[in-house]
């Protein structure tokens, strides 16, 4: 349907716009013209992103980029985006904040080191059995295939030795050497309780590899023998049943779940039955907090809901400690637990839970403040009633800081989070006005990172969606037009459509106070115009009907309406505008 060439008017009373490429619409104008006469209404039919995206997509593109966008845009919370989603998911989102989850949270930790103490052998390697750090993997099998228990041990300690390099430990070659069976026999001797601990040293460790390493120690038998060292009399061999128990759990779903159908919770639980957390060796309540953060961890499935009502309670004492570590995986538990469906968040917010959450969001500790920051995100993409008990506990008054925050990370998580609140309720997004934090986005927009960018247009568009005409004039007076349009240049084909949904919430406002022509003009002098035309000739073809279909609209010069009649020559118009055009422009 492309056409060439340029309609030019022979008088004032026949201006048309001009149509070149692809359906592309530009306005007839004098060149290097300072403003365009604009003409409100000059042709029919509703805004292209009006339209339900949703249905946009099975009729008219198959475009992978333009699919997410939509995607992600039905699945924003707010009303009429997708009555049947009503909350927002991550997705690209979700794979960008974890990809470095090993360094935010370590799925599997090897226990490393060589000191007498918290968590380590409590054999004092001394001159007699030093020797034992030396043995090859064969002197390993035939001592563990002795007869002599003190051989045994030592080739057990050995074993573990080998396993607690810091470099390239020998876990396959371990594993060839068949010893994983007996390793988990030693597990039963209570009889002697050295060996027990080389031997829970040793899984440990290799299940702290790779899947198919963990898989080694689990087909073994391993998990119903940690269980039962749980309840050891001995807390350094109860602690490493923890600590080995954590590392399987963390493999994945399929062995969290294993875990917890083997009876895990309950003897885990009874570790911390204390009347005073701060009673426990710090070490030990750090690997027992950990190794509960992994049986709440992962997705495809969640963990059963009835074992995280179980540890929920535990999760929220916890809440309260002090130490700084605790406090991190605590905080990262509860990132899980509210990362899925509406019913899923429920559990956790009854539990009353959030405020604690909100004061830990407020402190200055990184390792603390991000995964809070995730879990509170998760929570606001519930319900409106979920999301007002983030607001009621005060959790705005910290937004100023996060969202100009010197991490990138946090700033992009805040604003996500802020995306999510904007599509609540009226009320709620007049919550974030109060709390001053719309300039904030704004200054995101201006000079944040890219994703954290993204986030914020995120936020401005839900804003703009489901606001009233009176918080989008705020919005507008706060100088979120210019930004917002300088974005318009992304590679990034989803965002570029987002941004064009905001631009259309806002004339849609501006109509209905009669303030469109100065809602154009402000787009056209700070270059949106431009920009907006540029994107007729854009690959994706959500993009360029969207934004023709705002040209056309809003931007083309097709009839006149009133008795401001531009003023033609045979090559060009020049557009007359009435009175004086205010410096800013406020609605």
């Amino acid at each position: 349907m492309a056409r060439t060439g340029q309609w030019q008017g022979e008088g004032a009373g026949n201006l048309n716009p001009a149509w070149s490429g692809r359906g592309q619409w530009r306005c007839a104008r004098r060149l290097g013209a300072a403003r365009r006469r604009v003409v409100r209404g000059a042709h029919g039919g509703g805004l292209f992103l009006s339209v339900s995206l949703k249905n946009l997509i099975s009729k008219m593109s198959t475009n992978e980029n333009a699919n997410t966008a939509a995607a992600r845009l039905n699945r924003f919370k707010n009303k009429g985006k997708d009555t049947t989603e009503m909350r927002r998911r991550r997705i690209e989102v979700n794979v960008e904040l974890r990809k470095a989850k090993k360094d935010d949270q370590m799925l599997k930790r090897r226990n490393v080191s060589t000191l007498p103490d918290d968590a380590t052998s409590p054999l004092q390697e001394n001159r007699s059995n030093q020797v034992s750090a030396h043995w090859s993997v064969e002197e390993i099998v035939r001592g563990v295939s002795s007869n002599n228990m003190e051989l045994q041990l030592q080739a057990t300690q050995a074993a573990r030795k080998l396993l607690s390099r810091e470099k390239q430990p020998p876990i396959d070659n371990i594993i060839r050497a068949g010893l994983i069976p007996k390793f988990v026999s030693f597990l039963g001797r209570a009889d002697c309780s050295p060996i027990q601990f080389e031997s829970a040293w040793a899984l440990t460790n290799i299940a702290s590899g790779t899947s198919e390493q963990t898989k080694a120690v689990v087909d073994g038998g391993a998990i119903p023998a940690f269980i039962s060292l749980l309840a050891s009399p001995h807390t350094h061999i109860s602690e490493q049943a923890v600590w080995a128990l954590g590392n399987i759990a963390g493999d994945g779903s399929a062995y969290r779940d294993l875990v917890i159908k083997f009876g895990a919770i309950e003897p885990l639980l009874s570790l911390l039955a204390v009347p005073d957390l701060s009673s426990l060796a710090s070490g030990y309540l750090r690997n027992v907090t950990w190794t509960l953060s992994n049986l709440c961890r992962n997705k495809n499935p969640a963990p059963p809901i009835e074992a995280i009502e179980q540890i929920l309670p535990t999760l929220v004492r916890l809440l309260h400690h002090d130490d700084h570590e605790v406090l991190a995986d605590t905080c990262w538990a509860l990132s899980y637990l509210t990362d899925g469906s509406n019913d899923r968040i429920e559990v956790v917010v009854k539990t009353g839970l959030v405020p604690q959450l909100v004061k830990l969001l407020g402190c200055s500790e990184l390792p603390i403040m991000t995964p809070s920051l995730r879990a509170i995100g998760n929570i606001v993409t519930g319900t409106d009633e979920q999301t007002q008990i983030v607001i009621d506990s005060g959790a705005l008054s910290v937004f100023p800081s996060l969202l100009s925050h010197h991490k990138n990370n946090i700033q992009k998580e805040a604003a996500w989070t802020m995306s999510n609140i904007t599509a609540g309720r009226q009320d709620q997004i007049q919550r974030v006005v109060d709390h001053g934090l719309v300039p904030y986005l704004i200054g995101i927009l201006r000079k944040g990172d890219f994703k954290s960018q993204k986030e914020a247009v995120w936020a401005v568009t839900n804003y703009t969606s489901g606001g009233t005409i009176d918080q989008i004039v705020y919005l507008v007076q706060a100088g979120v037009v210019e930004p917002l349009l300088n974005l318009l240049s992304a590679k990034d084909s989803k965002t570029v459509l987002v941004i064009l949904d905001a631009i259309s919430n806002i004339f849609l406002a501006a109509e209905k106070i009669n303030e469109t022509e100065k809602l154009c003009l402000m787009i056209e002098e700070c270059g949106g115009l431009d920009k907006i035309e540029a994107l007729q000739s854009h690959e994706n073809e959500q993009v360029y009907k969207a934004s023709s279909t705002l040209i056309e609209k809003y931007f083309s010069a097709e009839e006149e309406e009133d008795q401001n009649v531009p003023e033609s020559t045979a090559a060009s118009y020049t557009f007359q505008i009435q009175g004086n055009t205010p410096d800013t422009f406020n609605f």
